[in-house]
């Protein structure tokens, strides 16, 4: 298991959801693990039903295993910070700074500060060891950005290594990039069985592989439980025994007579080929996933949707199918 774990995805796939999950599905291992966000969007501190995460390392969860949860929500001005105290001891003056207004404007307008900042705040937490030589977190789980930018997102610092040739900086980046395309790292992406995220996931694997960044897994999120079985599909929805399956539903109760139970036979087929054309469309995304040549793993939609219960049951599944 590598101890930096990105989780990427389109927009909608639940890659938030997913990253916690497995941070949970960690801890209950026993591991002592950190999940960072890198957006600013809180979803972290909602998915733990917790007030809005600071810039520190907080412990949100006691996992059922004995290991802990801690949280952060990189703040890029306070990273930025972190950074002129780092290398350059500049103390007050980086305050200073802050209050005249330059920490968010070198952040906002450089391009790429951003990202390095972040990059280089969750490498730093892989990196850091106690008294005892003991590494902080056994994991770091990042929520990352959108598969469309996690490439550019998780490389930037090549180009800053390539720009700044020598001094702290481009130590930095270097160290940054040895951390993302170690085998410390892995990239995990999070779709649905739709055309467009499958699309997205295969264009982002392929530009994660052109980079040299370690690419991990595959987790298909929501997978809608099965209704019909594949004979009840075979059979053809135009085949269908209509009077047969009105007699079905009046014995059932449905529709009272069976003249009106017979009524209810057309919604029915209708609801069916929607299923059935829903049905095609995921077997057809399983194929294009199956293509990609990575370990794919599937998690179910939760009926009663998301919530902290809901969270642990994605934990407990993404330990069953060998994922933490």
């Amino acid at each position: 298991m590598s101890r930096l774990q990105v989780v990427s995805g389109k927009g909608g796939t639940g890659k938030t959801t997913v990253a916690a999950a497995l941070a949970l599905a960690l801890a209950t291992e026993g591991r002592r693990t950190l999940l960072v966000e890198v957006e600013g969007r809180q979803g972290i501190a909602q998915l733990f039903e917790t007030e809005a995460l600071p810039y520190e390392e907080r412990k949100i969860a006691v996992a059922p295993g004995g290991g802990e949860v801690y949280a952060l929500a990189i703040d890029a001005e306070l990273a930025l910070l972190d950074y002129l105290q780092m290398f350059y001891k500049l103390g007050g003056a980086g305050r200073a700074l802050k209050k005249l207004g330059a920490v968010d404007f070198a952040t906002t307008v450089a391009p790429g500060l951003r990202d390095v900042l972040l990059t280089g705040k969750a490498c730093e937490a892989v990196r850091r060891k106690d008294k005892n030589g003991r590494y902080a977190y056994d994991c770091v789980i990042m929520d990352a950005p959108p598969t469309g930018r996690i490439t550019r997102f998780l490389n930037v610092n090549d180009e800053v290594a390539g720009l700044a040739k020598i001094g702290p900086i481009h130590n930095q980046a270097q160290a940054v990039m040895r951390v993302l395309k170690s085998p410390e790292t892995d990239v995990h992406l999070v779709t649905l069985l739709e055309e467009m995220p499958v699309q997205e996931t295969a264009d982002g694997i392929a530009e994660l592989r052109a980079a040299g960044l370690p690419v991990g897994r595959v987790i298909v999120n929501m997978v809608r439980p099965a209704l019909l079985d594949e004979a009840a599909l075979d059979l053809g929805l135009e085949r269908a025994p209509r009077a047969a399956l009105a007699k079905s539903l009046a014995a059932a109760g449905l529709g009272g007579a069976r003249g009106a139970a017979g009524r209810l036979v057309d919604p029915l087929l209708d609801q069916a080929a929607e299923y059935a054309a829903r049905h095609a469309l995921e077997a057809s995304q399983r194929e294009v996933l199956a293509g990609l040549d990575l370990p794919r793993h599937e998690l179910p939609l939760l009926a009663d949707g998301m919530d902290l219960a809901g969270l642990y049951e994605l934990a407990k599944e993404l330990r069953h199918q060998g994922v933490a």
